[in-house]
């Protein structure tokens, strides 16, 4: 089962608890202070960078019958749709930059380049996943209604094709985020409000309309003869911001170490609570300012799961605090390269094509799921080496259970 006491499964007492959530909202008092011009001007260069790059590319295309023409085209507006979705669009709808008062740049007024409406995915995304990460039954980005990415889900003759699924759905990203808010499942089992979602529907197909135009009419049109290929560098450029969206968002979601977690407590939760989730339920991309700025500073998903309304340019400094508090209370911060951490994600979409009878972990014990149970007879709160002094908790326990594992695994040879 998934995590239903985070509490007991982080090794935390209550004290504990609220003294991290009382530690971190003065990291949040401390980067709200000191929000400036600096930031500013980091959101308006890239602004001028992303938009430099799209009429690059663009403007490249009207050679795109030339083969080195195309391809430096389609990687130039390639890689102005990542700026805009990842570092643009996901932050602005945020609202990390609100506190400008510029309304270009406003959470309620951006639409970006995708085929989803700003206002479907700020309620999917924004409330639903932020306010229940990871909870089985209430984030629907738990597997996106198509995977099976933990045991806790009940396996299905249709989680065979769970390979073949997440293939598809990392090409056409943006057009599963567009039909998630549409809630197709509960359409289909007739459980949906009818007009609610002929509402939908039809928001959804007036972006879709407006993008299919912009993407492969318009701008096609635009260069004369080049057309045809221009049309293809763009379907390109689109397929290689869904991968690269899918890359990260899977990266930070779905390897080992990012928990999920039942609806037990959720109605209860203090603020406190809610930052535990957070920490232990998202994970980070390790790889220089780079990847950070590619990624939209999601390479910081865990500080971006506690305080996802600051500067994405932040993370970097609020990581170093959150690192210490890690250390601090022995928690696990759970990070790692980006093919690395997709490797895992894909690792356990493969392995949960199977019904569980044939994985070797069970639901309480897997690098993809685990729960207080996998604790029984070992000590359940947090305790203080009396050697050291240190602070005995989640980190260690993980630590000593993968020696015990290894231990087992030597024997059983």
């Amino acid at each position: 089962m998934a995590i239903a006491d985070v509490k007991e499964y982080a090794h935390l007492t209550e004290a504990d608890v609220e003294a991290l959530g009382f530690e971190l909202d003065a990291i949040r008092r401390d980067i709200e202070a000191s929000r400036g011009e600096r930031d500013a001007r980091y959101l308006r260069n890239t602004i001028r960078l992303q938009r430099g790059l799209e009429v690059a590319g663009r403007a490249v295309l009207f050679g795109s019958r030339k083969r080195p023409l195309w391809l430096l085209g389609a990687g130039l507006l390639g890689t102005a749709k990542i700026i805009e979705n990842m570092e643009l669009g996901h932050n602005v709808m945020h609202g990390q930059w609100d506190w400008m008062n510029d309304p270009e740049v406003h959470s309620s007024t951006w639409e970006w380049d995708v085929v989803g409406p700003s206002a479907h995915w700020k309620q999917t995304h924004n409330y639903l996943h932020h306010k229940y990460t990871n909870i089985l039954g209430m984030d629907d980005d738990v597997g996106y209604g198509l995977l099976r990415v933990t045991r806790d889900q009940r396996w299905k003759p249709f989680n065979a094709g769970n390979v073949v699924y997440n293939s598809l759905l990392a090409l056409f990203f943006e057009f599963g985020i567009a039909a998630q808010h549409v809630e197709l499942g509960k359409v289909a089992k007739g459980r949906d409000d009818r007009e609610e979602t002929r509402r939908k529907l039809r928001e959804v197909g007036e972006k879709v309309g407006k993008q299919l135009v912009k993407d492969y009419v318009l701008f096609p049109a635009m260069t004369g003869k080049a057309w045809k290929s221009t049309m293809t560098a763009n379907l390109t450029a689109n397929m290689i911001r869904n991968v690269w969206t899918n890359a990260v968002i899977f990266c930070g979601h779905f390897p080992d170490g990012a928990e999920k977690f039942t609806k037990d407590d959720v109605d209860n939760e203090t603020q406190a609570q809610w930052y535990l989730r957070q920490m232990l339920g998202s994970a980070n991309i390790s790889g220089g300012p780079v990847m950070d700025f590619m990624t939209g500073n999601l390479s910081y998903q865990i500080e971006h799961h506690i305080f996802p309304d600051l500067p994405s340019n932040r993370y970097a400094e609020i990581s170093v605090r959150v690192r210490a508090l890690c250390d601090k209370y022995d928690l696990p911060y759970t990070t790692g390269p980006l093919l690395v951490q997709y490797a895992k994600a894909w690792r356990t979409i493969a392995k949960l094509s199977l019904p569980n009878k044939y994985l070797r972990d069970t639901t309480d014990d897997a690098p993809e799921t685990a729960s207080e149970r996998r604790w029984e007879g070992t000590a359940a709160v947090l305790t203080v080496d009396p050697v050291t002094g240190r602070n005995r908790g989640l980190r260690t326990a993980i630590r000593e259970a993968k020696k015990r594992r290894s231990v087992r695994g030597l024997f059983s040879r």
